[in-house]
Parts: structure tokens; C-alpha cells; sequence
């Protein structure tokens, strides 16, 4: 139990490691291909990317082997806690017009740990035939949703860039 512990945790420390640098990417070296993995624009949606891709590589890591349930709970796991980041996010950003980065870490960090501690939760679920394809079809319908919404955009506020100089509440229609 030891071992899995400090695995978890070297495994959680090295997603908000890949997570916080993804933020910066697309910004240090701008193009189309970064745009795919890091946020171009500081809109909530975009900033699903940084739970995403490293929950992804999680997934792939931490459920290989094929013991147990292998990786549809981990897979599983990212959909809650990107809906919880988004979630939080839209009401935070957009409804009460919050602007504190501290909200942001903390958002990011949590949501982390969400997919983290989900996995657990949903092992017993993932025992049910088909979960693992489930789990599987929802994370690539995730995957080609951050894709087609990097390129188009819709025009609501989940999607606005909120690092304009103009408040959130004016510039978005709600």
C-alpha cells in the first residue's frame, strides 16, 4: 500500500508539473499544433486542456498492465473532474465576475486531485461489461471536443477569452 501511495503522489505531483507548463506552451511557442494540447486563449473551456492531457497520460500509466479494471476508471475520472473545473469556472469567472488567480490554482489543483481519488471510487463500477469501452468512447469524445472548440469556438461565455482589459460581465453576453 506504501508503494501505490508514493506512486499516486510522484504520478499527482508530475500532472500539476505537465498541467502548469501546458498553461504557458501555447504562450512561449505559439502554433497551431500547441494549440491542440495548451490553451490559446483564456477562456474556461480552453483551460481543460491542462486536466486532460495529464490525466490522460495518467490513465495510460496507471492503468497498464491490465490488473483489476485497468485503465476505464482512470479514464472515467477525467470526465467529472473537467466538468467540475468547467463548472466551477464558468460560475466563478462568468457569474460573479472573479478575477483572483489564487481560485485558479486551487480550481486546477482540486480538480486534480478529483481525478485522482475518482478512480478509486469508480473501480467497483468498471467490473460491468462495456465500461471500459464506455469509458474509452467518452474520453475521445472529450479529446474531439477540445479539438474542434480550439479551432471553432462557439460564441458564448464559456468560450470567451476573459484576459481582455474589459470586465467579464460587459464583454460576454450572458
Amino acid at each position: 500500500m506504501k508503494k501505490m501511495t508514493k506512486t499516486l503522489l510522484i504520478a499527482y505531483a508530475a500532472a500539476a508539473a505537465a498541467g502548469v507548463l501546458l498553461h504557458f506552451l501555447y504562450q512561449w511557442f505559439p502554433n497551431p499544433v500547441l494549440a491542440l494540447i495548451s490553451p490559446a486563449r483564456e477562456s474556461v473551456w480552453e483551460h481543460v486542456k491542462l486536466l486532460y492531457f495529464p490525466l490522460l497520460c495518467v490513465s495510460l500509466v496507471m492503468g497498464r498492465g491490465g490488473t483489476g479494471a485497468g485503465r476505464a476508471p482512470w479514464l472515467l475520472s477525467m470526465v467529472p473532474a473537467c466538468a467540475v473545473m468547467l463548472g466551477a469556472g464558468y460560475v466563478y469567472h462568468v457569474i460573479f465576475r472573479g478575477e483572483a488567480m489564487i481560485f485558479d490554482l486551487l480550481l486546477f489543483f482540486g480538480s486534480l486531485a478529483l481525478g485522482f481519488l475518482l478512480p478509486r471510487v469508480l473501480w467497483p463500477l468498471c467490473e460491468w461489461p462495456g465500461t471500459d469501452m464506455a469509458a474509452w468512447a467518452l474520453t475521445a469524445l472529450l479529446g474531439a471536443l477540445i479539438v474542434w472548440f480550439t479551432f471553432f469556438p462557439p460564441d458564448t461565455a464559456l468560450f470567451a477569452d476573459l484576459s481582455g482589459a474589459l470586465r467579464t460581465f460587459l464583454t460576454i453576453p450572458v
